[in-house]
């Protein structure tokens, strides 16, 4: 049998002779080519959107944290604990950013036990408010995969089939203390349809520390946009609330202040308020949206938190790079305005404008628009919108 095709399978074959990418610029630095990799991984995931293919647009997600006393290893500083906890915040913004009608919940496990740091919900200031709680945590025991997994699913298997079931671990230990078979609990997860990823921070890389707490930050950030939807996963109406925010005037007879009933779950929420998000179906009254109205089950949402998840639906083409001394227009970015001095220039092939590296990154991670796009279609001259009338009618 040819060894070469069974050597192209082994996952394996992807990470050998990786250093011989690495490249010492004439000062002896790594920057230059620990800058290039990250861009080129950022390129390859705006080439590999899915497209056409069905989303898990509404989300439930449950993070585990490994919080044993592997944490406290010094590898990423000040430990992997508090590395992991600061990049846990800044994944639960870009989370509600791109998933706005998602909720998520966060596992600690630690002293062979897991215990939930919050429950599944909506509210990105209460999931932050708990990280930075657990930063002067202790880091203490062995983890528990099987007991994390197990609390996870508890919660999950109650989700609607036309929801997203998702879990992510973040380990750190090379053991896990299980009080059952693991592997009964995994076929149990397939058959719930339960999707789990894992990201192991106990691999040693040492040639470049920055390249360790990068790749960390960009292998959390895969997990900020949707899934594809299974192909088992049901299609259902799902009612929901767009309350207006509503703030009576002092002056009205009527006017009484209230609790909100997230100050149900949190003391940090405001007291008595005059105003807020009532729920239309049973008036309870909210400070923030979105969120799951606890009496009536209702979801509460906002027009512009539909609107933010519209773009996974139909996600931005990616733009053709082309060679900079192949370019013949005008050598300015449309969106910085700033001189096109990179290697490569991105053309848009709906609006022909082109735009720099930084950009166009900029464009497809956070904006997922073209601003090239957007101008022509506002200030599109009036001639030529009533010849555009006219030609349909």
């Amino acid at each position: 049998m040819d060894e070469e095709p069974e050597r192209a399978k082994r996952w394996e074959g992807g990470y050998e002779r990786t250093w011989e990418v690495l490249k010492e610029d004439e000062s002896g630095s790594l920057k230059a080519t620990v800058d290039d990799i990250l861009f080129q991984a950022k390129r390859k995931r705006v080439f590999e959107g899915h497209g056409q293919v069905r989303l898990g647009m509404m989300r439930h997600l449950f993070v585990i944290i490994d919080s044993s006393r592997s944490m406290e290893d010094q590898d990423l500083k000040p430990n992997r604990l508090t590395s992991t906890l600061k990049l846990m915040e800044f994944f639960v913004e870009e989370y509600f950013d791109q998933n706005p009608i998602s909720q998520i919940g966060i596992i600690t496990t630690k002293n062979k036990r897991a215990e939930k740091l919050t429950d599944l919900a909506g509210n990105p200031k209460k999931h932050i408010a708990a990280l930075k709680k657990a930063v002067d945590g202790t880091c203490v025991g062995e983890p528990s995969l099987y007991n994390s997994l197990n609390v996870a699913m508890q919660t999950l298997k109650h989700m609607p089939a036309h929801t997203s079931k998702e879990i992510l671990v973040i380990f750190s230990s090379l053991t896990t203390c299980d009080p059952a078979n693991i592997y009964e609990l995994i076929k149990t997860l397939n058959a719930l349809k339960i999707r789990v990823s894992v990201i192991g921070l106990s691999a040693e890389v040492r040639t470049y520390h920055n390249m360790v707490t990068f790749h960390f930050k960009e292998l959390l950030m895969l997990h900020v946009k949707p899934p594809p939807a299974s192909s088992s996963s049901e299609c259902s109406l799902i009612r929901m609330g767009f309350p207006q925010h509503v703030i009576a005037s002092i002056s009205d007879q009527d006017a009484k202040p209230s609790f909100s009933m997230s100050h149900l779950d949190s003391t940090s929420e405001p007291g008595l308020t005059l105003g807020g998000y009532f729920c239309p179906q049973c008036r309870a009254k909210y400070t923030e949206l979105p969120v799951e109205c606890k009496v009536c089950g209702l979801t509460l949402v906002s027009a512009p938190h539909l609107a933010r998840s519209f773009h996974h639906l139909f996600p931005l083409e990616a733009f053709q790079e082309t060679p900079l001394e192949e370019y013949e227009g005008e050598r300015f970015c449309e969106a910085c305005q700033g001189e096109l001095k990179d290697k490569s220039i991105f053309t848009c092939q709906a609006c022909k404008k082109v735009f720099c590296v930084e950009c166009d990154l900029f464009i497809h991670d956070t904006l997922h628009c073209c601003p090239g796009c957007i101008y022509s279609k506002i200030f599109t001259p009036y001639s030529q919108i009533q010849n555009q009338l006219f030609h349909s009618l």
